[in-house]
Protein backbone atom coordinates (compact mmCIF):
# COMPACT_ATOMS: atom_id res chain seq x y z
CA UNK A 1 0.00 0.00 0.00
CA UNK A 2 0.95 3.87 -0.56
CA UNK A 3 0.92 5.70 3.04
CA UNK A 4 1.42 9.39 3.27
CA UNK A 5 2.17 10.36 6.85
CA UNK A 6 1.22 14.57 6.74
CA UNK A 7 2.50 14.31 10.30
CA UNK A 8 5.63 12.95 12.19
CA UNK A 9 5.47 9.17 13.60
CA UNK A 10 8.61 7.14 15.16
CA UNK A 11 11.17 5.89 12.75
CA UNK A 12 10.62 2.33 13.71
CA UNK A 13 6.81 2.45 12.68
CA UNK A 14 7.31 3.51 9.41
CA UNK A 15 10.14 1.14 9.26
CA UNK A 16 8.05 -1.96 10.90
CA UNK A 17 5.33 -0.57 7.19
CA UNK A 18 8.28 -0.27 4.36
CA UNK A 19 9.21 -3.97 5.94
CA UNK A 20 5.97 -5.43 5.42
CA UNK A 21 5.71 -4.04 1.69
CA UNK A 22 4.36 -0.35 2.05
CA UNK A 23 5.62 2.48 0.63
CA UNK A 24 5.63 5.45 3.11
CA UNK A 25 5.84 8.94 2.41
CA UNK A 26 6.81 11.25 4.94
CA UNK A 27 5.44 14.55 4.99
CA UNK A 28 5.22 15.83 7.99
CA UNK A 29 4.78 19.45 7.68
CA UNK A 30 1.88 19.74 5.58
CA UNK A 31 -1.26 21.64 6.35
CA UNK A 32 -4.62 21.50 6.12
CA UNK A 33 -5.16 23.98 3.45
CA UNK A 34 -1.77 21.89 1.37
CA UNK A 35 -2.98 18.14 2.11
CA UNK A 36 -5.49 18.24 -0.68
CA UNK A 37 -3.03 18.90 -3.03
CA UNK A 38 -0.89 15.97 -1.85
CA UNK A 39 -3.13 13.37 -0.49
CA UNK A 40 -4.02 11.72 -4.80
CA UNK A 41 -2.95 8.32 -5.08
CA UNK A 42 -2.21 7.07 -1.37
CA UNK A 43 -4.13 4.16 -0.06
CA UNK A 44 -3.45 5.23 3.90
CA UNK A 45 -3.69 8.81 5.14
CA UNK A 46 -1.56 9.37 9.08
CA UNK A 47 -2.57 12.80 10.79
CA UNK A 48 -2.00 13.56 14.23
CA UNK A 49 -2.33 17.16 14.71
CA UNK A 50 -3.40 18.25 10.82
CA UNK A 51 -7.18 18.82 10.11
CA UNK A 52 -8.80 16.30 7.44
CA UNK A 53 -11.09 18.33 5.56
CA UNK A 54 -13.86 17.21 3.30
CA UNK A 55 -11.15 18.60 0.32
CA UNK A 56 -8.92 16.34 1.65
CA UNK A 57 -10.88 13.22 1.42
CA UNK A 58 -12.27 13.85 -1.85
CA UNK A 59 -8.98 15.04 -3.58
CA UNK A 60 -7.83 11.35 -2.57
CA UNK A 61 -9.45 9.25 -5.20
CA UNK A 62 -7.64 6.13 -4.45
CA UNK A 63 -8.13 6.57 -0.11
CA UNK A 64 -9.29 4.22 1.94
CA UNK A 65 -8.48 4.85 5.25
CA UNK A 66 -7.60 7.84 7.40
CA UNK A 67 -5.53 6.74 10.69
CA UNK A 68 -5.46 9.40 13.88
CA UNK A 69 -2.51 8.64 15.48
CA UNK A 70 -4.03 9.31 18.65
CA UNK A 71 -7.90 8.99 19.86
CA UNK A 72 -9.63 12.28 19.12
CA UNK A 73 -11.19 12.47 15.48
CA UNK A 74 -12.64 16.06 15.62
CA UNK A 75 -9.98 17.46 13.36
CA UNK A 76 -11.17 14.41 10.63
CA UNK A 77 -14.34 15.27 8.59
CA UNK A 78 -15.97 11.53 9.47
CA UNK A 79 -19.14 12.41 7.66
CA UNK A 80 -17.56 13.26 4.52
CA UNK A 81 -15.32 9.74 4.77
CA UNK A 82 -18.38 8.02 5.73
CA UNK A 83 -20.50 9.34 2.81
CA UNK A 84 -17.24 8.45 0.30
CA UNK A 85 -16.46 4.79 2.37
CA UNK A 86 -13.58 6.34 3.72
CA UNK A 87 -12.61 4.15 7.18
CA UNK A 88 -11.42 6.38 9.72
CA UNK A 89 -9.46 4.83 12.38
CA UNK A 90 -7.96 5.85 16.03
CA UNK A 91 -5.37 4.56 18.48
CA UNK A 92 -7.43 5.11 21.59
CA UNK A 93 -5.80 4.61 25.05
CA UNK A 94 -2.64 4.41 23.98
CA UNK A 95 -1.47 7.68 25.70
CA UNK A 96 -3.09 7.43 28.20
CA UNK A 97 -0.32 6.48 30.85
CA UNK A 98 1.50 9.45 29.74
CA UNK A 99 -1.82 11.77 30.39
CA UNK A 100 -2.47 10.06 33.87
CA UNK A 101 1.01 10.90 34.85
CA UNK A 102 0.82 14.58 34.11
CA UNK A 103 -2.46 14.63 35.67
CA UNK A 104 -0.94 13.20 38.58
CA UNK A 105 1.96 16.01 37.95
CA UNK A 106 -0.69 18.50 38.23
CA UNK A 107 -2.11 17.76 40.99
CA UNK A 108 0.97 17.37 43.14
CA UNK A 109 2.71 20.52 41.53
CA UNK A 110 -0.74 22.89 42.76
CA UNK A 111 -1.06 21.38 46.07
CA UNK A 112 3.25 21.89 46.80
CA UNK A 113 2.92 25.13 45.08
CA UNK A 114 6.10 23.95 43.10
CA UNK A 115 5.54 26.41 40.26
CA UNK A 116 5.78 29.27 42.13
CA UNK A 117 8.57 28.56 44.68
CA UNK A 118 10.64 27.00 41.79
CA UNK A 119 10.28 30.04 39.83
CA UNK A 120 10.89 32.26 43.16
CA UNK A 121 14.27 30.70 44.05
CA UNK A 122 15.65 30.95 40.56
CA UNK A 123 15.10 34.33 40.91
CA UNK A 124 17.09 34.29 44.66
CA UNK A 125 14.09 34.37 46.61
CA UNK A 126 13.66 32.50 49.94
CA UNK A 127 10.23 31.78 51.38
CA UNK A 128 10.00 28.83 53.35
CA UNK A 129 6.78 30.03 55.21
CA UNK A 130 4.57 30.25 52.66
CA UNK A 131 5.43 27.07 50.45
CA UNK A 132 5.39 25.20 53.54
CA UNK A 133 1.54 25.41 53.30
CA UNK A 134 0.24 22.55 51.45
CA UNK A 135 -2.97 20.35 51.98
CA UNK A 136 -0.91 16.59 51.15
CA UNK A 137 -2.57 14.08 48.72
CA UNK A 138 -2.64 11.63 50.80
CA UNK A 139 -6.49 10.94 52.11
CA UNK A 140 -7.81 13.41 49.54
CA UNK A 141 -10.87 12.89 47.71
CA UNK A 142 -10.39 12.28 43.27
CA UNK A 143 -13.44 12.54 41.52
CA UNK A 144 -13.14 11.26 37.89
CA UNK A 145 -15.09 12.72 35.42
CA UNK A 146 -15.31 10.48 32.51
CA UNK A 147 -13.81 6.77 33.29
CA UNK A 148 -12.19 5.77 30.12
CA UNK A 149 -8.55 4.70 29.56
CA UNK A 150 -7.34 7.74 31.06
CA UNK A 151 -9.40 8.04 33.76
CA UNK A 152 -8.50 4.57 34.97
CA UNK A 153 -5.15 4.90 35.07
CA UNK A 154 -5.32 8.42 36.93
CA UNK A 155 -7.82 6.45 39.39
CA UNK A 156 -4.81 3.84 39.75
CA UNK A 157 -1.89 5.61 40.22
CA UNK A 158 -3.89 8.29 42.92
CA UNK A 159 -5.08 5.48 44.56
CA UNK A 160 -1.59 4.33 44.96
CA UNK A 161 -1.11 7.84 46.44
CA UNK A 162 -3.64 7.23 49.25
CA UNK A 163 -6.57 8.98 47.65
CA UNK A 164 -9.47 7.82 47.53
CA UNK A 165 -11.09 7.86 44.11
CA UNK A 166 -14.76 7.93 43.37
CA UNK A 167 -16.63 8.51 39.98
CA UNK A 168 -20.47 8.64 39.20
CA UNK A 169 -22.37 5.59 38.67
CA UNK A 170 -23.36 4.52 34.66
CA UNK A 171 -23.34 1.94 32.67
CA UNK A 172 -20.31 0.62 31.53
CA UNK A 173 -18.45 -2.84 30.22
CA UNK A 174 -17.47 -5.43 32.42
CA UNK A 175 -13.86 -5.19 31.73
CA UNK A 176 -13.95 -1.45 33.13
CA UNK A 177 -16.18 -2.46 36.26
CA UNK A 178 -13.83 -5.36 36.87
CA UNK A 179 -10.39 -2.61 36.53
CA UNK A 180 -13.05 -0.11 38.71
CA UNK A 181 -13.00 -2.63 41.42
CA UNK A 182 -9.57 -3.91 41.55
CA UNK A 183 -8.36 -0.08 41.79
CA UNK A 184 -10.91 0.38 44.20
CA UNK A 185 -13.02 3.34 42.98
CA UNK A 186 -16.30 4.33 44.67
CA UNK A 187 -19.44 4.63 42.72
CA UNK A 188 -21.59 7.85 44.09
CA UNK A 189 -24.89 8.29 42.67
CA UNK A 190 -24.58 11.02 40.27
CA UNK A 191 -22.32 13.80 39.23
CA UNK A 192 -23.66 16.39 41.81
CA UNK A 193 -22.40 13.72 44.49
CA UNK A 194 -19.10 13.41 43.23
CA UNK A 195 -18.50 17.10 42.82
CA UNK A 196 -19.81 17.81 46.25
CA UNK A 197 -17.70 15.27 47.85
CA UNK A 198 -14.11 16.02 45.75
CA UNK A 199 -11.61 17.96 46.82
CA UNK A 200 -9.73 17.65 43.21
CA UNK A 201 -12.22 17.03 40.04
CA UNK A 202 -10.02 15.92 37.42
CA UNK A 203 -11.71 15.74 33.74
CA UNK A 204 -11.22 13.24 31.44
CA UNK A 205 -13.31 13.39 28.40
CA UNK A 206 -13.85 13.38 24.82
CA UNK A 207 -14.23 16.29 22.75
CA UNK A 208 -17.65 16.86 20.90
CA UNK A 209 -20.77 19.01 20.64
CA UNK A 210 -22.07 16.92 23.98
CA UNK A 211 -19.23 18.06 26.15
CA UNK A 212 -18.60 21.48 25.25
CA UNK A 213 -18.95 23.71 28.15
CA UNK A 214 -20.12 21.21 30.09
CA UNK A 215 -18.21 22.58 33.21
CA UNK A 216 -20.04 26.02 33.51
CA UNK A 217 -21.35 27.87 36.46
CA UNK A 218 -23.42 25.53 37.72
CA UNK A 219 -20.52 22.60 37.57
CA UNK A 220 -18.24 24.81 39.35
CA UNK A 221 -20.89 25.89 41.92
CA UNK A 222 -21.07 22.37 42.77
CA UNK A 223 -17.66 21.76 43.84
CA UNK A 224 -16.25 22.52 47.05
CA UNK A 225 -15.07 26.30 47.05
CA UNK A 226 -11.87 25.17 47.94
CA UNK A 227 -11.09 22.35 45.78
CA UNK A 228 -9.05 21.75 43.01
CA UNK A 229 -9.91 21.65 38.69
CA UNK A 230 -7.56 19.42 36.64
CA UNK A 231 -8.39 19.56 33.12
CA UNK A 232 -5.97 17.42 30.50
CA UNK A 233 -8.81 16.47 28.26
CA UNK A 234 -9.85 19.02 26.08
CA UNK A 235 -9.83 22.78 26.27
CA UNK A 236 -13.75 23.21 25.12
CA UNK A 237 -15.23 21.03 27.73
CA UNK A 238 -14.58 23.91 30.05
CA UNK A 239 -16.28 27.16 30.14
CA UNK A 240 -13.00 29.32 30.75
CA UNK A 241 -15.08 32.68 31.49
CA UNK A 242 -16.97 30.83 34.64
CA UNK A 243 -13.89 29.31 35.41
CA UNK A 244 -12.26 32.44 35.86
CA UNK A 245 -15.44 33.59 38.33
CA UNK A 246 -15.08 30.77 40.00
CA UNK A 247 -10.89 31.51 40.92
CA UNK A 248 -12.30 34.86 41.57
CA UNK A 249 -14.78 34.71 44.10
CA UNK A 250 -13.62 31.19 45.93
CA UNK A 251 -10.67 29.29 47.07
CA UNK A 252 -10.51 27.03 44.48
CA UNK A 253 -7.07 26.19 42.08
CA UNK A 254 -6.79 24.65 38.53
CA UNK A 255 -4.38 22.53 36.93
CA UNK A 256 -4.60 23.10 33.18
CA UNK A 257 -2.88 21.64 30.26
CA UNK A 258 -5.67 22.27 27.16
CA UNK A 259 -7.48 25.84 26.44
CA UNK A 260 -9.93 26.65 24.30
CA UNK A 261 -8.55 29.30 21.81
CA UNK A 262 -4.85 27.87 21.89
CA UNK A 263 -2.02 27.88 19.66
CA UNK A 264 -2.20 25.90 16.44
CA UNK A 265 0.82 24.91 16.30
CA UNK A 266 4.02 23.74 18.38
CA UNK A 267 4.61 27.57 18.92
CA UNK A 268 3.13 31.00 19.50
CA UNK A 269 1.79 33.61 21.61
CA UNK A 270 -0.82 32.63 24.11
CA UNK A 271 -3.18 35.91 25.33
CA UNK A 272 -5.17 33.35 27.91
CA UNK A 273 -6.83 35.23 31.11
CA UNK A 274 -6.71 31.54 32.69
CA UNK A 275 -3.16 30.26 31.74
CA UNK A 276 -2.20 33.64 33.64
CA UNK A 277 -4.21 33.88 36.33
CA UNK A 278 -2.32 33.56 39.64
CA UNK A 279 -4.56 30.35 40.89
CA UNK A 280 -3.76 28.13 37.54
CA UNK A 281 -1.04 25.69 36.99
CA UNK A 282 -0.56 25.58 33.10
CA UNK A 283 1.05 23.63 30.67
CA UNK A 284 1.64 23.42 27.03
CA UNK A 285 -1.00 20.81 25.90
CA UNK A 286 1.34 18.18 26.58
CA UNK A 287 -0.65 15.13 28.16
CA UNK A 288 0.55 12.63 25.19
CA UNK A 289 4.23 13.97 24.73
CA UNK A 290 6.46 11.54 26.17
CA UNK A 291 8.71 9.29 24.33
CA UNK A 292 6.79 6.66 25.72
CA UNK A 293 3.43 7.62 24.77
CA UNK A 294 4.79 8.35 21.20
CA UNK A 295 6.50 5.19 21.05
CA UNK A 296 3.27 3.31 22.07
CA UNK A 297 0.90 5.18 19.65
CA UNK A 298 2.93 4.53 16.84
CA UNK A 299 2.84 0.90 17.29
CA UNK A 300 -0.64 1.29 17.48
CA UNK A 301 -0.90 2.79 14.10
CA UNK A 302 1.25 0.39 12.39
CA UNK A 303 -1.12 -2.67 13.94
CA UNK A 304 -4.34 -0.47 12.32
CA UNK A 305 -2.83 -0.31 9.15
CA UNK A 306 -1.11 -3.72 8.80
CA UNK A 307 -4.66 -5.04 10.37
CA UNK A 308 -6.38 -3.29 7.01
CA UNK A 309 -3.86 -4.45 4.65
CA UNK A 310 -5.00 -8.25 5.65
CA UNK A 311 -8.95 -6.60 4.97
CA UNK A 312 -9.82 -5.98 8.55
CA UNK A 313 -10.32 -2.46 10.08
CA UNK A 314 -9.55 -2.36 13.83
CA UNK A 315 -10.75 0.91 16.01
CA UNK A 316 -13.08 2.13 13.26
CA UNK A 317 -14.98 5.65 14.13
CA UNK A 318 -16.93 5.82 11.58
CA UNK A 319 -19.06 2.98 10.98
CA UNK A 320 -22.80 2.04 11.59
CA UNK A 321 -22.71 0.65 15.30
CA UNK A 322 -25.71 -1.02 14.55
CA UNK A 323 -26.47 -1.38 10.92
CA UNK A 324 -30.07 -1.52 9.69
CA UNK A 325 -31.44 -5.19 9.30
CA UNK A 326 -34.75 -7.07 8.65
CA UNK A 327 -33.25 -10.35 8.90
CA UNK A 328 -30.25 -12.79 9.07
CA UNK A 329 -29.72 -15.29 6.32
CA UNK A 330 -27.59 -18.46 7.72
CA UNK A 331 -25.74 -20.32 4.58
CA UNK A 332 -23.98 -23.58 5.18
CA UNK A 333 -22.60 -24.14 1.86
CA UNK A 334 -19.59 -25.72 -0.27
CA UNK A 335 -16.70 -23.62 -0.11
CA UNK A 336 -16.01 -23.15 -3.93
CA UNK A 337 -15.72 -20.76 -6.27
CA UNK A 338 -19.01 -18.92 -7.17
CA UNK A 339 -21.33 -19.47 -4.14
CA UNK A 340 -21.64 -16.68 -2.30
CA UNK A 341 -21.56 -14.63 -6.00
CA UNK A 342 -24.58 -16.70 -6.47
CA UNK A 343 -26.24 -16.14 -3.59
CA UNK A 344 -25.83 -12.33 -3.75
CA UNK A 345 -26.94 -12.35 -6.95
CA UNK A 346 -30.18 -13.58 -5.77
CA UNK A 347 -30.41 -11.54 -3.08
CA UNK A 348 -29.78 -8.06 -5.75
CA UNK A 349 -32.82 -9.95 -7.70
CA UNK A 350 -35.24 -10.03 -4.43
CA UNK A 351 -34.17 -6.03 -3.65
CA UNK A 352 -32.43 -7.02 -0.58
CA UNK A 353 -29.26 -4.74 0.16
CA UNK A 354 -26.04 -6.80 2.79
CA UNK A 355 -25.78 -4.69 5.90
CA UNK A 356 -23.22 -6.89 6.97
CA UNK A 357 -21.71 -10.56 5.97
CA UNK A 358 -18.90 -13.25 6.84
CA UNK A 359 -17.57 -16.29 5.60
CA UNK A 360 -16.23 -18.86 7.86
CA UNK A 361 -14.68 -21.56 6.98
CA UNK A 362 -14.74 -25.17 8.52
CA UNK A 363 -11.70 -27.30 9.00
CA UNK A 364 -10.59 -29.19 6.19
CA UNK A 365 -11.69 -26.13 3.27
CA UNK A 366 -14.51 -28.05 2.22
CA UNK A 367 -17.71 -26.37 3.71
CA UNK A 368 -18.18 -22.83 4.86
CA UNK A 369 -20.79 -20.83 6.79
CA UNK A 370 -22.03 -17.28 5.69
CA UNK A 371 -23.51 -15.07 8.09
CA UNK A 372 -25.90 -12.15 6.14
CA UNK A 373 -27.44 -9.28 7.72
CA UNK A 374 -29.73 -8.27 5.36
CA UNK A 375 -32.46 -5.18 5.06
CA UNK A 376 -35.96 -5.76 2.99
CA UNK A 377 -38.66 -8.29 2.68
CA UNK A 378 -37.45 -11.48 2.88
CA UNK A 379 -40.27 -13.77 0.62
CA UNK A 380 -40.26 -17.48 0.36
CA UNK A 381 -39.66 -17.49 -3.08
CA UNK A 382 -36.04 -15.72 -2.82
CA UNK A 383 -35.38 -18.88 -0.12
CA UNK A 384 -36.39 -21.27 -2.39
CA UNK A 385 -34.05 -19.63 -5.02
CA UNK A 386 -30.97 -19.61 -2.81
CA UNK A 387 -31.67 -23.16 -1.14
CA UNK A 388 -31.38 -24.43 -4.91
CA UNK A 389 -28.21 -22.83 -5.84
CA UNK A 390 -25.88 -26.40 -6.68
CA UNK A 391 -23.46 -26.03 -3.79
CA UNK A 392 -25.71 -24.64 -1.01
CA UNK A 393 -26.05 -27.18 2.20
CA UNK A 394 -28.48 -24.94 3.97
CA UNK A 395 -30.22 -21.91 4.50
CA UNK A 396 -32.10 -20.48 8.00
CA UNK A 397 -33.34 -17.34 8.02
CA UNK A 398 -33.95 -15.13 11.78
CA UNK A 399 -36.31 -12.27 11.80
CA UNK A 400 -34.39 -8.92 13.28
Amino acid sequence: MRILFADGLSDAAVERLRAGGDACTLQPSLTAEELPAHVAGFDVLVVRSTRVTAEAIEAGTGLGLVVRAGAGTNTIDCERASELGVFVCNVPGRNAIAVAELTLGLMFAIDRHIADAAADVRAGQWNKKAYSKARGLHGATLGIIGMGAIGLEVASRAAACGLTVVTEDKPRPQDVRRRMSDIGVRNLPDRASVLATSDIVSLHLPGGFETTGIVDAEFLAAMKPDSVLINTSRGEVVDEEALLAALNSTDMRAGVDVFADEPAGGAGIVDSALAQHPKVVATHHIGASTRQAQEAVAEGTAEVIEAYRTGSVINCVNLEQTPKRTATLSIRHYDRVGVLAAVLEELRRGHLNVATMQNRIFAGSVAAAATIDVAGAVEDSLLDAVRALPDVIQVSVFEA
